[in-house]
């Protein structure tokens, strides 16, 4: 099957042909950024690395500008171009994805946050396996959400879809039993519960991913499959094959 790549990069204007690269470069960056921010951010609490834990604060200030930098742009395009059809759903698609990017910004700056919390406690809780486990799962699911924007690809994008259900379950079953070890020793009860603002950050960080390869779907194909359940999807996208 086409991944669609030339067709939303190939113009007679080579003028908006760059124009529309460099917007995909740049969210690819801003991709890059943030990929850079969840390790961190992980790896920080994993090794209670508090001088780690505050750069990963610190840094959300430039994921945060590359965020407005790309909206300029975005706005810029449609004004001077009027884009229609497949250029004007990329460049709605790439406005929608910098704000999932910048909200994995957030959550990353959440994980350092709770993580100087943790370090402050003296002790690393019980939790970490959960946190590696689930941050190395989202992170994969980062990366390719970030591929499948590049590759224009549908398959990839559903994939991760799939995907966000498996650390759904994985979330829950870590948090019954951070629960349970809170139940039985209550001196656990504050460290755990910055554990589990962990694992929810890292929770909403495979939403993230899962949103931005809908927004590659809608990029491709015009269907929007932000309401449809993992089943539904697979027969929209299975229809513009």
């Amino acid at each position: 099957m086409a991944n669609g790549h030339d067709a939303h990069l190939h113009h007679i204007s080579q003028r908006f042909n760059a124009e529309l690269k460099d917007l995909r470069d740049h969210v690819l960056v801003m991709g890059g950024m943030v990929e850079k921010q969840v390790a961190e951010a992980i790896d920080a609490l994993v090794r209670l690395d508090a001088p780690l834990a505050e750069e990963v604060k610190a840094n959300d200030r430039h994921v945060n500008r590359l965020e407005t930098t790309i909206d300029e742009e975005c706005t810029r395009v449609i004004a001077k171009r009027q884009p229609t059809a497949g250029d004007l759903r990329l460049v709605i698609a790439v406005t929608k994805m910098v704000n999932d990017l910048e909200r994995i910004g957030d959550e990353s700056k959440k994980i350092a946050k709770s993580t100087l919390q943790i370090i402050e406690s003296g002790r690393l809780p019980e939790g970490a396996v959960e946190v590696r486990m689930i941050g190395e799962h989202v992170s994969r699911m980062l990366r390719q959400s970030l591929d499948a924007f590049t590759r224009f690809d549908i398959n990839v994008a559903y994939e991760v879809i799939k995907e966000d259900r498996i650390v759904d379950s994985e979330y829950k079953t870590a948090m019954r039993s951070l629960v349970t070890a809170m139940m039985e020793d209550s001196r656990n009860i504050s460290p755990i519960l910055n554990i589990m603002w962990v694992l929810r950050a890292l929770e909403r960080v495979g939403d993230h991913a899962r949103n931005i390869c809908q927004h590659v779907i809608y990029m491709v194909h015009g269907k929007d499959v932000r309401h449809a359940t993992v089943e539904q999807t697979e027969e929209i996208i299975s229809g513009s094959r």
